[in-house]
């Protein structure tokens, strides 16, 4: 699989990133383990002992901030170099260190830099709303395991029409499977936007906004940039009032690939807008059931569908699908990750030479 390197992708959730645990990670088909050095600072290092190439997340975090191996008992700072031989004279040789790699906490998450560029953390996606700063009360931040390639998870994520199908009655009905669709490029990110008028509320929506069925009025704006990042802003209002006067949501879908086949899916949602049936910011079991319901989506009916037709892919290389209106942003995004793609392939060729 060709991944886009001089680049940022999300690694984990700095909750989940907890001090004296070891966290083993597969990344672009890249073994990793990630910790907390003794200042606290996150640390990513490729998942092999120099020594006889033992895994690393067998090892252990020793008190003074080093990762010991847990065969023969080397240990490593955080640069990745070996600072202690417990056999024979202790010699080090001069190759006896790991990978490291950079990694930047920025949005409640440890993002990764596996590129040879140097990194620049201007190009980390914004997702601000999920700073404790921003005032958004976020809900659960999850990490679902896809079997789908990431670019696939992608053209899904930026054609919502399937919502109307796929997750009938929770996220969306028949009425909501034809919208306007506006498709627009802002520096990095692609925005697909979506609007439906006086039509039948999806369960979830209707969860989050008056509770009555009546008729509404929706959109859906999903931000892509590359190679996967996206962020998605939902509201809902009544037929007849004004768009200010709505309920939604903010939602982050950040995709990192695992292997060809396989995606590290991050997810985290906040309610915004001034109106809602729904209980006080802070209600933990109504943020709960909000987090179970999105994680079902994605999960349970996203992820088989998107297994399946990965498969049939597969299985039929040179089937080029047919293409619809509908399909407009999601091709956008592909060709320009593409020319990503080129561009540093280009860029690494004329290094080499």
């Amino acid at each position: 699989m060709n991944y886009l390197r001089n680049c940022w992708y999300a690694a984990i959730w700095s909750d989940d990133l907890q001090p004296g645990h070891i966290t083993a990670r597969t990344l672009l088909d890249e073994p990793l383990v990630f910790y907390r050095d003794a200042q606290g600072a996150p640390v990513a290092m490729e998942d092999m002992c120099p020594h006889r190439l033992a895994p690393l997340r067998l090892g252990k975090l020793l008190p003074n901030g080093h990762l010991q191996c847990g065969y023969h008992g080397l240990e490593f700072e955080a640069s990745g170099q070996c600072v202690k031989n417990p056999h024979g004279q202790g010699r080090i040789p001069a190759k006896c260190r790991v990978k490291t790699y950079t990694l930047v906490e920025k949005h409640t998450m440890v993002w990764i830099w596996m590129g040879t560029a140097t990194p620049d953390e201007s190009l980390i996606p914004e997702f601000s709303y999920l700073d404790a700063a921003s005032g958004h009360d976020v809900g659960r931040r999850d990490t679902l395991a896809m079997d789908a390639n990431y670019r696939g998870i992608v053209d899904n994520l930026m054609d919502l029409s399937h919502a109307a199908y796929l997750h009938d009655g929770l996220l969306g009905n028949e009425d909501t499977a034809w919208a306007e669709i506006e498709v627009r490029q802002d520096g990095p990110y692609v925005y697909v936007q979506r609007d439906m008028h006086n039509v039948r509320p999806p369960k979830l929506r209707d969860l989050l906004f008056k509770r009555d069925g009546a008729p509404v009025n929706m959109w859906q704006t999903i931000r892509w940039s590359a190679p996967g990042a996206v962020l998605n802003d939902v509201g809902t209002y009544a037929v007849g009032s004004d768009r200010s006067n709505f309920s939604g949501q903010l939602g982050c879908h950040i995709l990192t690939p695992e292997t060809a086949t396989t995606t590290h899916y991050f997810t985290a949602a906040a309610r915004q807008g001034p109106i809602g049936a729904a209980p006080e910011e802070g209600d933990e079991a109504f943020k709960a059931q909000i987090a179970e319901m999105r994680r079902y989506a994605f999960k349970e009916q996203d992820d088989p569908m998107l297994k399946a037709q990965q498969d049939n892919i597969q299985r039929h290389p040179h089937v080029r699908p047919v293409l619809l209106d509908i399909d407009v942003g999601p091709v956008r995004c592909q060709r320009i990750l593409d020319g990503l793609l080129a561009e540093e392939a280009a860029a690494a060729g004329t290094e080499t030479h």
